[in-house]
């Protein structure tokens, strides 16, 4: 009896054992994935094959792909697959698409707000630009109102419905403006809503927690007699939000540490980061400036290893990828594409390469 009672209690000190293993395992596991994005860096990676380079495009994340659509001149859609870290090309689109944010409802990714042909004075787009990735066609989608056809605006979906704020009319000469509109996807209905705090363009916007946020951007109608230019110091520093619950635009008290036009914004852990971006400098900036949504305070974090503007970044598997865009102030086309994360993140998916 006794050593029967021996070897039980002997059997339970290892089960206890094992599920303290175990947990201590899940308990490493968890604090791995959740690490703070503090300690996160950026790793520039092979992928099989590349993307054409392009700069003034999309990047949007379609079923677990990332499709990079538009830029300057008239490329292909090419298609990254996280899961083989390879590149596969589509159809090309009907014409050129420049200077917007794609974003994705249902089964089709909508281009709207964008321009079309070449610098200066490129118009913007009469009609929003449908793709279906399914099955690789381009749809002319509904007709932009003229008074409110504008290129380079913050573009997000909420509620079944496009939200596009601010832009420029016409290229990079004029009509920077801060108009706010809604465009129902079931109805086909275009509002106008109350204007943002500030004028700005070549500025992205996310929606987060009911809030849609404006970072970034600048004033490109600025010119002077003797320097065409001048918009590339414009930048804009205020980060404005709209509360979609409160239907009102507040301004954040603090600014934008360094302000650029044409950065990535995304959110990770109730933090916005803004990456890259265009200035007065002759090279793309590549900083990664982190603004935390429950402090409403700004820090750095660490730098793209190219700086780049002009593109866009997706959030996928607790992991920022971001490529192609320009690495200098106007034109430049890069292939390259950087993933943001911990260590043990990139160095498990790509094997340390």
């Amino acid at each position: 009896m006794i050593s029967n009672m021996i070897l039980i209690s002997i059997g339970n000190m290892k089960y206890f054992k094992t599920i303290a293993i175990l947990l201590l395992c899940i308990a490493a596991s968890i604090n791995a994935l959740s690490q703070p994005v503090a300690n996160y860096r950026w790793t520039t990676i092979e992928t099989k094959g590349t993307p054409t380079g392009r700069h003034e495009n999309s990047m949007v994340e379609y079923k677990g792909k990332f499709y990079l659509l538009g830029g300057r001149g008239i490329n292909p859609v090419d298609v990254y697959d996280p899961k083989t870290n390879s590149w596969e090309a589509k159809s090309k689109s009907p014409i050129q698409i420049h200077h917007f944010q794609a974003v994705v409802y249902n089964d089709a990714i909508y281009l709207i707000g964008a321009m079309t042909g070449g610098y200066p004075k490129e118009p913007a787009l009469e009609n929003i630009w449908i793709y279906y990735p399914e099955t690789d066609k381009w749809v002319k989608g509904p007709e932009i109102p003229e008074a409110r056809r504008r290129g380079g605006a913050g573009t997000v979906i909420y509620n079944d419905k496009i939200y596009m704020a601010c832009g420029i009319k016409i290229g990079h000469t004029s009509g920077t403006n801060n108009y706010f509109d809604s465009y129902d996807l079931k109805t086909g209905e275009w509002k106008q809503l109350t204007d943002a705090p500030h004028v700005r363009d070549h500025v992205p916007a996310i929606v987060v927690d009911d809030k849609l946020w404006l970072v970034g951007g600048r004033n490109t109608s600025v010119h002077f007699e003797d320097n065409f230019g001048a918009f590339f110091n414009a930048v804009e520093p205020n980060v404005d939000y709209y509360d979609f619950k409160k239907e009102q635009w507040f301004t954040l008290k603090e600014t934008l540490p360094i302000a650029t036009a044409a950065g990535s914004l995304v959110n990770i852990g109730k933090k916005l980061l803004y990456i890259g971006g265009e200035g007065l400098q002759a090279q793309a900036y590549n900083n990664t400036q982190c603004l935390d949504l429950e402090t409403g305070k700004w820090s750095q974090m660490a730098a793209l290893n190219t700086g780049r503007h002009g593109t866009g970044a997706v959030v996928h598997d607790n992991k920022i990828y971001t490529v192609a865009g320009s690495p200098v102030k106007g034109g430049g086309e890069l292939t390259s594409m950087e993933v943001f994360a911990a260590d043990h993140q990139w160095k498990s998916l790509f094997n340390g390469k």
